[in-house]
């Protein structure tokens, strides 16, 4: 699988010239290849490298404390709303908080980069999940503790705290903060049993 990755991503049409000593290091991390060259390039997004894995340029040195170190967005859902709510409307919970982190946050020089046209096409997220609203607030109260900006967005009319949406930061600043979070995964065939779809 991880030849097919690497194949696929040297014939991608996007890539036209050739890059010059030193040769690229390739460094394989679950289903995303990360290279790491002096020079910045980019790809675009396709059908085959959305159906094979994420394949992109990594950041500048500049931003990350290390020239490989991902730009990562961290969106943490809640379970008991997950299990309860329409699908949609939990997806629309996890957009808000990411916009408004976004937002919040337009004018750091990582988000800034992070938006850029050249990596708006290979932005990273990582969607994690808490069991309730106690640990949600808990999570909430330690990012703020540890001075990492993020956006706890409240569903209004009824004031319901339901997802957590870091800026973007590299991946190395903040991922001790979720590292004890699993990542979200929803039973879509639990939900179609329990809505009847």
């Amino acid at each position: 699988m991880a030849s097919a990755v690497i194949s696929a991503a040297f014939r991608l049409p996007i890539i036209t010239r050739r890059l010059s000593a030193p040769a690229p290091r390739i460094r394989f991390s679950h289903s995303t290849i990360r290279i790491a060259h002096p020079r910045r390039f980019t790809t675009a997004s396709s059908s085959m490298s959305q159906q094979m894995g994420e394949i992109g340029a990594v950041v500048d040195a500049s931003s990350a404390e290390k020239p490989d170190d991902v730009v990562v967005q961290y969106v943490v859902l809640r379970r008991d709303l997950i299990d309860s709510w329409p699908l949609g409307s939990v997806v629309t919970q996890g957009c808000h908080a990411s916009v408004a982190a976004i937002w919040s946050f337009k004018d750091d020089p990582v988000t800034l980069q992070y938006c850029d046209p050249q990596h708006i096409d290979s932005m990273h997220k990582v969607t994690l999940e808490v069991k309730g609203e106690t640990q949600m607030m808990n999570l909430a109260e330690k990012l703020k503790l540890g001075g990492i900006s993020h956006k706890l967005w409240m569903e209004q009319p009824e004031n319901i705290p339901t997802c957590i949406a870091t800026k973007p930061y590299p991946k190395s600043q903040v991922s001790s903060f979720f590292k004890k979070l699993k990542l979200c995964k929803n039973t879509i065939h639990k939900a179609s049993q329990r809505f009847g779809y």
